[in-house]
């Protein structure tokens, strides 16, 4: 059975403890403004999947009865990073498998000020997710006192940079572009414009990641309604759909360790693979792809997920960016909406906002940012330790 994104809806991403508001009213914002946009209510769902990563246990059960006290089932996911896009997944594998017709889901964060710990610092190393990530990190790079999810990709960028000569100036286009584009995105967390000097005379988190280079801590919540092809007939939804053609999620395998690389255990592996069983479940490839939204925690992120779309070769992604092609007038847009790094990066909504930015793209709603023809999407979400989704979506229309 065939799945379907019916409506959308987020909020606009905020610095944390800028806006009078609880995680609940996030997603009571965002889930009305899905169901409002698919044209039902609360009524018609059937199950509910929710991403967080801060907030209490059976917090999706709070934030749900927001939009109603109907009794359905709620599941909580918790997956770093790639919460919001496990959540998606969720929700289409339950409309897809026939087990419901109708099925929201739904991700938000309330976030605190200041960088991520990524689970490395304050804690104890032995019993942290992540520890074997770091560790690979420390035997080759070192420890050093900047903030540790800076610290691990910023020392991917320099193994980049090292092996292929990717330049500072390369990474800081990324930043650039994605600031650039957020300004026609007023749910961004930022809309200033930056050139690739601005981007590199900011300050520098973990050489040779500057601030405008990485993703901030951000408040804000996203929905997508999923519903089958039955369900959308019966309810006259047809035009309003956009198809979930494929999707796929990977996590570490041999190939995020053995090498010893922070390319790999970052996760470039796990992009790849599920890149790949995406484009075979789809019957697409990257060449059919107009638009995509993609993990951009970091500027190297960006260009190594480049690489792990298929998108150039390996070690080309810095000329690829500096070439234009990602941009407007080029072969795909990249991160319309701004990206993680300017639009912002509330774990749990992250990839959910991504399905909505590109559900507005395929339908013709992105006004000033639209993507000119855009009939298929990609979004790529990433969690460290670790998990990685990609879906594609086609338009249907």
């Amino acid at each position: 059975m065939k799945a379907y994104v019916a409506g959308v809806g987020m909020t606009r991403f905020e610095k944390p403890e800028t806006r009078e508001w609880q995680y609940w009213d996030m997603a009571r914002e965002a889930g009305t403004a899905a169901l409002t946009d698919a044209g039902i209510g609360y009524e018609h769902v059937e199950q509910v999947a929710v991403g967080y990563c801060f907030q209490p246990s059976t917090a999706g059960q709070r934030a749900t009865y927001e939009l109603g006290l109907t009794g359905v089932p709620v599941y909580n996911v918790n997956n770093n990073c790639a919460t919001g896009s496990s959540a998606l997944m969720l929700a289409r594998q339950l409309v897809e498998g026939g087990v419901s017709d109708c099925v929201l889901a739904l991700g938000f964060e309330k976030m605190k000020r200041g960088a991520l710990g990524g689970g490395a610092d304050g804690g104890d190393f032995k019993t942290s997710p992540v520890a074997r990530h770091y560790g690979i990190m420390a035997a080759r790079h070192g420890f050093e006192t900047s903030p540790p999810t800076a610290q691990i990709f910023g020392d991917a960028a320099r193994e980049h940079m090292a092996a292929y000569g990717t330049t500072e100036a390369q990474l800081a286009a990324v930043g650039a572009k994605n600031h650039r584009h957020s300004a026609h995105n007023p749910k961004a967390q930022f809309q200033d414009v930056y050139d690739v000097d601005e981007i590199l005379a900011s300050r520098v988190v973990h050489r040779p990641l500057t601030k405008l280079q990485c993703s901030p801590t951000s408040d804000g919540a996203a929905a997508a309604v999923v519903v089958s092809e039955r369900f959308a007939e019966r309810h006259a939804l047809d035009g309003r759909t956009v198809e979930i053609v494929a999707q796929a999620m990977t996590t570490d395998t041999e190939a995020s360790f053995a090498s010893g690389s922070c390319i790999d255990v970052v996760g470039q592996p796990m992009s790849r693979e599920a890149a790949r069983q995406a484009y075979e479940r789809a019957g697409l490839g990257i060449e059919d792809v107009d638009v995509v939204e993609l993990h951009d925690c970091f500027s190297i992120n960006e260009l190594l997920t480049y690489e792990a779309l298929g998108m150039c070769g390996e070690g080309e992604s810095g000329k690829l960016v500096e070439s234009g092609a990602t941009t407007y007038g080029g072969r795909w847009v990249v991160n319309p909406s701004g990206g993680l790094i300017s639009k912002g990066h509330p774990l749990g909504a992250t990839g959910i906002a991504q399905a909505a930015e590109l559900v507005w793209q395929l339908r013709g709603e992105a006004g000033p940012r639209q993507v000119p023809g855009a009939r298929v999407g990609l979004a790529h979400n990433i969690g460290l330790g670790g998990a990685a989704v990609v879906t594609l979506l086609r338009a249907t229309d």
